[in-house]
């Protein structure tokens, strides 16, 4: 029996319990002064003790804007031919791998937003390819409830350049090692994307939209819909609505088959507004389409199988129209304030000179606490090892959520402010 146990009189009755003479008013830590004569501090009344890091808080982003997407690959020092190179290359190996396995247009749309969000927050370098790709249809499988095992993505990949006698099983020993590089990069999809799962599908849209007006199911109907697959081989899906997206197809469809839109879509046109929707932006998507048409036709379903004529007619169209109206190339674009020396006169060469902020969305919200997260376009721009170092990061999808509590956690970390004066003596 210790010393402190005789003083009482009482024994305790296990090692990690308090005594049992403790009453509510009195706290381990008081009988411990009372044993040793107050030589014992708490060590809550230390104030030199540094509180726990806030960390930080990244919001959800489910619109990604053109100007975001060109800040991020400019800070990432990718070229527009190798962004070009490894965005064409990681969607077809989306699509020829969810063919192979016989997954449904949901899953591929869900794959190639993470396939993009995961580009726009990692470096090029620190990956090839078709790891990411893999990862990215890994990841969707879950997300769209048509489940795959990594093995099962790898070997479908591995199969495609094989005859069919030659295929191997996905039990095959050579995939464990990309299999468990898979899983590890399934991690960081979902970082990149914030854990959000909110993914737009056009297609069921479209459908609907084709039908309504009266077109065609065998011409305007069948491009329309492959225009909406091709349309995911550029970065339109993080920068549009669903009715953006499918509206836009449908006129690049009808145009390609000699429609004009007014035969389509009637005298009045389509009530934009109504969806939440302009015309700025179906025109930006149009824009992204023939690009992707004019440039890149090979790489493409419906490029290929009408002459590269017809898309430049439409181009020149869609230009006057756009001139004519002042449409900018890009929406949601806004300019930012360059400082000048000795008088210079500023030069902006981007291709959205034209474009005025909308109310209803911004590039950038400044209230936000997404700000104090390591900074990219998806919120995430850190090395593997390196996420968390300055502390947690912690994922949102409301934002009034995250600012109402950055405005309750800065009550308690904001600094103290005093004044310096100088003071003469008598």
């Amino acid at each position: 029996m210790s010393p402190f146990e005789r003083q009482h009189g009482r024994e305790c009755s296990s090692y990690d319990q308090s005594p049992s003479f403790v009453t509510s008013d009195e706290t381990p830590w008081s009988i411990a002064r009372m044993a040793v004569g107050d030589t014992v501090t708490s060590p809550a009344s230390s104030s030199n003790l540094p509180g726990p890091h806030t960390s930080h808080i990244q919001v959800a982003k489910p619109f990604v804007f053109e100007q975001q997407i060109q800040e991020c690959l400019s800070s990432a020092g990718v070229t527009q031919a190798k962004d070009d190179s490894f965005r064409l290359q990681g969607v077809a190996w989306i699509d020829s791998v969810r063919k192979s396995l016989q997954l449904p247009v949901r899953t591929f749309d869900t794959a190639v937003v993470y396939y993009h969000k995961f580009r726009l927050a990692h470096p090029d370098n620190e990956y090839g390819f078709s790891d990411a790709a893999a990862a990215a249809l890994f990841t969707a499988c879950k997300i769209e409830d048509t489940l795959k095992k990594s093995r099962d993505v790898l070997c479908a990949a591995y199969n495609l350049k094989l005859t069919p006698p030659d295929h191997v099983s996905s039990d095959d020993p050579m995939f464990e090692a990309p299999s468990k590089t898979i899983i590890g990069l399934e991690r960081l999809m979902l970082e990149a994307s914030g854990f959000d799962f909110r993914v737009r599908h056009p297609q069921t849209l479209l459908v609907k939209l084709a039908r309504y007006h009266n077109a065609d199911r065998q011409t305007v109907g069948k491009t329309a819909y492959e225009i909406s697959i091709d349309m995911y081989r550029t970065y339109t899906p993080l920068k549009q609505s669903t009715f953006t997206m499918a509206i836009s197809c449908l006129e690049l469809a009808a145009r390609i088959h000699n429609i004009e839109p007014a035969d389509l879509f009637g005298p009045d046109g389509v009530d934009y507004e109504n969806w939440s929707s302009s015309r700025e932006e179906v025109m930006e998507t149009l824009l992204d389409l023939l690009d992707l048409y004019t440039h890149h036709r090979p790489s493409t379903s419906v490029g290929p199988q009408h002459p590269i004529n017809v898309f430049l007619k439409i181009r020149i169209v869609l230009n006057h129209e756009s001139s004519d109206k002042n449409y900018p190339r890009h929406t949601e674009w806004i300019e930012k304030r360059k400082h000048l020396i000795n008088g210079a006169s500023s030069r902006y060469g981007h291709r959205g000179t034209n474009a005025s902020p909308k109310s209803r969305r911004t590039t950038e919200d400044k209230s936000s606490p997404a700000s104090k997260s390591p900074s990219s376009v998806t919120g995430v721009r850190s090395r593997p090892g390196d996420r968390g170092r300055d502390g947690t990061v912690r994922f949102m999808l409301e934002p009034d959520r995250a600012i109402k509590e950055k405005a309750i956690v800065s009550e308690y970390t904001k600094l103290e402010e005093y004044e310096e004066y100088e003071e003469e003596a008598a």
